[in-house]
């Protein structure tokens, strides 16, 4: 299959070389020239585990190709993937169209025989019917269909997910459309992926409603933290306890300082805003959002109290930057909220993160970045742990003591045992956990 996406952000990359890698051409599109030309030269845009060498062995096998002209990719594909961004627009948080809405017309002027048009965006329920009538207005007489599809990617594991999915969201009831997203998707059949073929307004509320429902488990577990912390339960033995039954599941069940990145502060905002247009709001997924909003700035001072209720003057190393490990995207990431604060109350922060240093020089300031977690640690008067980075996990904590001020962690990713901690010497500082853990 001949296959056009245009986007070469996070989605758009991810998703173009997984199907070149399945054996289809493919051609990504975008308007931003030095991103092409970057490509081209066999650099990639973002940090994604394997993403590289899998771009470079796609180029070398003649199956993947970067351009800026999108006429001509469009003109000669089966199916043109639409992978812009959808961010929160200002003022009412519903997702901002503009990018998608201006990739269509440019589509619909160069599509050249029957094309399926697929929303890989993440888009509110009814737009694939809005891109359907841009498509009609433009060209009375094109053959095509327009397709859901939405993307299930976690960052720093986008290609397993997309090669090994839980599951493939397709949203047409058009027959020509279905074989041909069949068709894209073949390899899955082999491992027996469920395709869940659905009407396109269902398909584009699955993606919402999948987003809204893990940051929902991401923020009940971070308030079942704050009440063990009252309580003296410990959080971690009760997400296991409660994730082992098969009706809750293991997952997202990890007790941190609230959830950032890409999707979900974005998704939960359009999806509420669609939810009030609709005349049925959504109280829970509003609460998830407040409560999410108001952790990340609890977390600063969860960490002041640790020092003695005072910062001024101190030095707090920062381990951690980027919103999770194995990416470097730092959009909406807790530090975001944490480092400002701490800073606005007078401290003083060194901080490393592996990938997100360049785009944290960009969104904060004041803060001095360091060249490792041991760098960090020189003489600083708290260790705190943000993200829960491989390398932060096996830290030389006897190194990291004999260089630092005062021996205290505050591990907001429950890294590290508190009753370990304390034997070395340290006081320690976790989420929803007692000193004997």
């Amino acid at each position: 299959m001949r296959v056009a996406m245009v986007g070469t952000g996070y989605v758009g990359l991810v998703s173009g070389v997984c199907f070149a890698d399945f054996g289809h051409q493919v051609i990504c599109v975008d308007k931003d020239a030095d991103k092409i030309a970057l490509l081209k030269e066999g650099g990639v845009p973002i940090y994604e585990p394997g993403l590289e060498d899998l771009v470079a062995n796609n180029v070398r096998e003649g199956r993947l190709a970067f351009s800026t002209d999108l006429k001509a990719a469009v003109a000669n594909a089966d199916a043109v993937f639409i992978a812009v961004g959808t961010p929160s627009r200002r003022g009412d948080g519903f997702a901002d169209l503009s990018y998608v809405y201006a990739a269509v017309e440019e589509i619909a002027a160069a599509m050249d025989g029957f094309t399926i048009v697929v929303t890989k965006s993440t888009v509110p329920v009814g737009t694939g019917d809005a891109v359907e009538k841009i498509i009609k207005k433009a060209r009375p007489d094109a053959e095509f269909a327009v397709v859901s599809n939405p993307e299930f990617l976690r960052e720093g594991a986008a290609i397993s997910d997309f090669k090994r999915p839980d599951r493939v969201v397709v949203g047409t009831e058009d027959e020509r459309a279905q074989e041909i997203m069949q068709a894209l998707y073949r390899p899955l059949f082999l491992n027996e992926t469920p395709i869940v073929f659905t009407s396109r307004r269902s398909s584009e509320m699955i993606k919402y409603a999948a987003n809204a429902f893990l940051a929902t488990k991401i923020t009940f577990i971070n308030e079942m933290a704050d009440l063990c912390e009252r309580t003296g339960a410990d959080v971690q033995a009760v997400s296991r306890g409660i994730g082992l039954d098969k009706r809750i599941g293991s997952k997202f069940l990890h007790a941190g300082p609230g959830y950032g990145g890409s999707c979900f502060p974005k998704d939960t905002l359009a999806l509420v805003r669609t939810a009030k247009e609709a005349g049925t709001p959504l109280q829970l997924v509003e609460a998830v959002i407040a409560v999410n909003a108001q952790r990340k700035k609890a977390m600063a001072d969860k960490i002041i109290s640790a020092c003695g209720g005072d910062v001024e003057g101190k030095t707090i190393g920062v381990l951690g930057l980027a919103f999770k490990p194995n990416t470097d995207d730092m959009r909406d990431a807790p530090s975001l909220d944490i480092i400002p604060a701490l800073i606005k109350s007078g401290a003083n922060v060194r901080a490393y993160d592996p990938e997100s240093m360049n785009e944290a020089q960009e969104l904060i300031d004041d803060v001095v970045l360091c060249e490792g977690p041991y760098d960090v640690a020189e003489s600083a008067d708290a260790l705190v742990i943000i993200t829960e980075w491989d390398q932060f996990r096996a830290l030389d904590l006897e190194r990291i003591k004999g260089v630092m001020k005062t021996p205290l962690m505050v591990d907001l990713r429950n890294i590290y045992s508190p009753a370990g901690m304390a034997d070395l010497g340290f006081a320690y500082e976790g989420i929803g956990r007692s000193q004997e853990s």
